[in-house]
């Protein structure tokens, strides 16, 4: 299939990793994106990183009729097109996409103990926030989202408060990254647990998230750090993000109760073309964040 962009009538047509079924291997189709509606932007994803989620909620038997699917969700581009009502973002903008979005006015977002957005949360449904439809067409049918972002597409409509603008000389490359997981990490660390100096911290569980936990940790001046996790493998990859310690709970008898490190998250990077081989790779265990480059160049 050509990797050619194209336009009509505000409707692009590119390229989308479509999942038909749970479980099925994702399949490179031509998709047609709606142009952004009021408060929403079409983005040009640049780069997105695979989450476990993704392959989850792909293997999921749980929501079957939402299906032809596209997933993704952690993703950095640029804005191309801008609906009615948008003035925090210019065409051309660098951004992050974010799956739980801020719309600035409700209770929690107004809140200092809370980002659960009222309004723009996590969707479940497959649908845009604002109008409970879709963006996407595939051979003349709707294409669902997921978690409003759909980021296995060269091109993507997301709603204003579910991006964030980013410096342009940052890579893109790293900072999808920070849609999702590493931002999950640290945010746990520094705002949930709001670790203390000299303090002793447990984490189950040595992936994106758990590594992303550590480095916090470690930049708050915890003294211990205890990593969990069955792989061994992860201790090594965990020293250099702050782990001290290592339990392995499948060695155990009893039940087991700085500016921030991305290029070593990066395990893997492959193009759009081979993105089932990142759902192998996720589903193995064999990587922590695999990037995949959706452009052939910018």
């Amino acid at each position: 299939m050509s990797a050619s962009i194209q336009s009509s009538g505000g409707v692009i047509t590119c390229r989308a990793a479509v999942a038909w079924g749970p479980g099925q291997p994702l399949v490179l189709e031509e998709v047609e994106v709606a142009p952004p509606k009021s408060m929403e932007i079409r983005v040009k994803v640049v780069c997105t990183s695979l989450c476990r989620s993704d392959v989850t909620q792909w293997q999921s038997q749980a929501q079957p009729d939402l299906f032809p699917r596209i997933f993704g969700h952690e993703a950095s581009g640029i804005v191309e097109g801008i609906g009615d009502g948008v003035t925090e973002f210019e065409i051309g903008d660098h951004v992050l996409t974010v799956f739980i979005g801020e719309c600035g006015r409700c209770t929690h977002c107004r809140s200092s103990k809370s980002n659960m957005c009222q309004n723009l949360g996590l969707e479940r449904r497959g649908l845009m926030h604002s109008d409970q439809m879709t963006r996407f067409r595939v051979k003349g049918r709707p294409a669902y989202h997921y978690c409003a972002v759909s980021s296995f597409s060269e091109y993507i409509v997301v709603h204003s408060g579910c991006a964030v603008k980013i410096n342009p000389t940052v890579r893109m490359d790293r900072a999808c990254l920070l849609s999702c997981g590493v931002a999950a990490g640290i945010g746990a660390a520094w705002n949930v647990a709001d670790i203390s100096k000299e303090s002793t911290i447990v984490i189950f569980g040595l992936g994106t998230v758990g590594l992303s936990v550590a480095q916090a940790a470690k930049i708050r001046g915890a003294s211990r750090i205890i990593g969990v996790d069955i792989n061994p493998e992860k201790f090594e990859k965990g020293k250099t993000f702050g782990v001290t310690e290592y339990i392995n709970p499948d060695e155990c008898r009893e039940p087991v109760q700085q500016e921030i490190k991305l290029d070593e998250l990066v395990t893997h990077e492959i193009p759009f073309e081979r993105i089932n081989d990142a759902f192998d790779l996720m589903r193995e265990g064999s990587c922590l964040r695999c990037v995949i480059h959706m452009q052939k160049e910018l």
